[in-house]
């Protein structure tokens, strides 16, 4: 279709992916070998490069793709949220709906610890793989947090006594109550977003705003 065989997209793998690459044929593009070949990164025939999810707005940002697909939760983490911070440069255009996720803070079930480390000693340690995104949320609410920043599994610092409490993305729970851990606040909802490089939405405003049109009607009629 016009607007979309314009463009270069960033199509991230993971959690994602399957999502995106049913928007993506829903909106004409082959998608067969993205589907079958899980180590190819280049598709040059059909304008899309894959990656994880939160490189996408690096590349995006630099211009290597004009759009991009990533989580809320990678926007939130790379946005600037203090003076001298600096963020992605990158507009976000538009909410895909798919992926639904909730950015939590939980602990171990029972009294709350975090609550009672902050009781006791002003301060609660909490282990996240979202350190700005937390560190933000606690600042924004008055508290005092020591950020512990892991890459694994992050139910295991509670687990283990090196934190009170998490920052973590969840979909159903079953993975914070399989170690016993329950939500204590909701941060924010997290969803499959479209972003655009600055440049790429002023020279290529025709196809992008094809294409936005197009999700928008595919989103009015349920299958988006």
């Amino acid at each position: 279709m016009a607007g979309i065989h314009d463009l270069t997209i960033a199509v991230p793998r993971g959690a994602l992916f399957e999502g995106t690459v049913d928007m993506l044929a829903r909106l004409g593009l082959d998608t067969e070998e993205l589907r079958s070949n899980e180590r190819k990164l280049l598709f040059e025939d059909i304008g899309v490069i894959t990656m994880r999810p939160s490189d996408v707005p690096t590349y995006v940002e630099a211009g290597a793709a004009d759009l991009g697909i990533t989580g809320k939760d990678v926007l939130l983490e790379q946005a600037a949220h203090g003076p001298g911070e600096e963020g992605r440069d990158v507009y976000e255009l538009l909410d895909l709906g798919f992926g639904r996720c909730t950015m939590v803070l939980a602990s171990r079930a029972g009294p709350d610890p975090a609550l009672e480390a902050l009781r006791r000693l002003g301060v609660m340690r909490v282990a996240t793989k979202y350190p700005r995104v937390a560190a933000g949320h606690f600042e924004r609410t008055g508290r005092q947090a020591e950020i512990v920043e892991v890459k694994g599994s992050v139910e295991l610092a509670p687990l283990t006594g090196v934190v009170e409490a998490i920052v973590d993305l969840t979909a159903t729970g079953d993975t914070l109550r399989e170690h016993n851990l329950i939500v204590r606040e909701e941060i924010a909802v997290c969803t499959a977003r479209l972003v655009a490089n600055p440049v790429a939405h002023k020279l290529k405003a025709g196809p992008i705003d094809r294409l936005l049109a197009q999700l928008r009607r595919l989103s009015a009629a349920g299958v988006a």
